[in-house]
């Protein structure tokens, strides 16, 4: 189990850590995707900090365990708040960029309370 956890939670911080990453960049098409769901581009540095935060969260989680589970549990509840914010903005096509995660996230979040 805890080799499931481990996995599961580095593909996680790895996949946030880039996502973080794009958001500070400010690039192209995250932009132009945050104008399709009728968020302010002025988010996007908030937005990268707490993915960053819970990237982070999680890999100090290994020390760290109720770190990692408030890591865990931030990030599905933030892809929650993002799969809810591209259904009403009616991008259905584009529901796999915040699905994926949120099942990462939750996978992280389960496998955490089971391992630790």
């Amino acid at each position: 189990m805890f080799t499931a956890y481990l996995v599961v939670t580095i593909v996680t911080a790895a996949g946030n850590a880039v996502a973080a990453a794009m958001d500070l960049a400010r690039v192209g098409w995250v932009v132009d995707n945050m104008t399709k769901y009728g968020i302010p581009h002025s988010w996007l540095l908030s937005l990268g900090l707490l993915k960053a935060a819970g990237a982070a969260g999680l890999l100090l989680g290994f020390a760290v365990p109720p770190l990692g589970l408030a890591a865990a549990a931030g990030l599905v509840a933030y892809f929650a708040g993002a799969i809810f914010t591209v259904v009403r903005a009616r991008c259905y096509a584009h529901l796999p960029f915040p699905a994926v995660p949120f099942v990462l996230a939750a996978g992280s979040l389960l496998l955490h309370i089971a391992a630790v």
